[in-house]
């Protein structure tokens, strides 16, 4: 296993997240051993010994993944956009939800507006 402390399980999410968004911007080979650490949970020393390749390469090829992967997000912003996204749909979502048991028509400009950002979310 790679990282296992509690704070290392949010960069783990984070490393899932952005190898979903960017992964396949990364060579096969740097994929495969990604994949290896990140979604498969397999330990350096499994990897370096599966692949014929010291561990001390596969850590340093994880950590250039990870460099790449922030410099796609730094760039592009795709994943806070995602979440973001999420977010306003969340609220969207409990909008309706309190619509449709008082029928209260401020909460439909509300909803309006939230899905006017989301637009202009996709749009930039």
């Amino acid at each position: 296993m790679y990282d296992s402390t509690g704070d290392d399980m949010e960069k783990i999410a984070r490393q899932g997240i952005l190898y979903d968004f960017y992964g396949a911007l990364l060579t096969e080979h740097q994929r495969q051993i990604y994949e290896d650490i990140v979604l498969y949970d397999l330990s350096l020393s499994e990897i370096a010994q599966e692949r014929g390749i010291s561990r001390q390469g596969v850590h340093d090829l994880v950590k250039r993944c990870d460099r790449i992967l922030e410099g796609y997000e730094e760039k592009l912003h795709l994943v806070e956009k995602f979440e973001e996204t999420k977010k306003l749909a969340r609220e969207i979502q409990s909008l309706t939800r309190e619509l449709a048991e008082t029928g209260r028509a401020d909460l439909i400009q509300r909803i309006e507006k939230i899905s006017g950002e989301i637009i202009e979310l996709e749009t930039h």
